[in-house]
């Protein structure tokens, strides 16, 4: 079906995610599954591991919302050709 087919698409979409002004980097793929940290060197103090985690946890938030919305574009794009009714949640 066409569902399945967006779904199968948007699961192997990669998204990149940032924080601290791109200091901190991930790329997760539409399974929320993390597949990649880049850390800029000047992040590795030890005095400064707490705000290395957070900017890290930030990055991974970044990057599931945009994955989440593409994922919601895709599926109102689709439900748009289906005349739904207003208020109609879509995939049910």
């Amino acid at each position: 079906t066409k569902l399945a087919e967006v779904q199968a698409k948007l699961e192997t979409q990669e998204t990149d995610g940032s924080s601290g002004g791109g200091m901190v980097k991930v790329r997760v793929n539409g399974k929320s599954q993390l597949l990649s940290v880049t850390i800029d060197p000047s992040l590795m103090n030890p005095d400064e591991k707490e705000v290395l985690e957070d900017l890290i946890v930030a990055a991974f938030t970044d990057a599931k919302t945009k994955s989440d919305t593409a994922f919601s574009d895709q599926m109102n794009n689709m439900a748009s050709g289906l005349n739904l009714p207003p208020g109609f949640k879509f995939p049910f």
